[in-house]
């Protein structure tokens, strides 16, 4: 797996100050594609004239997670997967 670039560093660090610093929020968005409902993980940015922006970073999972993703460096090779 390929290492995980700059900018997705970045914003993860973003993100955890804002969770330090209690600007995380559970928010509703629309899908633009799709114009369905999504979940959103997100930061709240003070601009400084009494306004808030949001700031979306991660979606939440319609579903369970685990039935959708392997975990990092999982091996799914059969010299792996047929070990009893």
């Amino acid at each position: 797996m390929p290492a995980i670039e700059e900018g997705y560093k970045t914003n993860f660090e973003t993100l955890m100050r804002a969770a330090k610093e209690g600007r995380m929020i559970l928010a509703d968005c629309r899908d633009k594609k799709t114009g369905k409902p999504v979940r959103v993980i997100a930061a709240v940015s003070d601009s400084g004239t009494g306004e808030f922006d949001i700031i979306p970073f991660a979606r939440m999972f319609d579903g369970n997670p685990f039935e959708e993703l392997d975990p990092p460096g999982y091996d799914d090779s059969p010299a792996t997967t047929n070990k009893k």
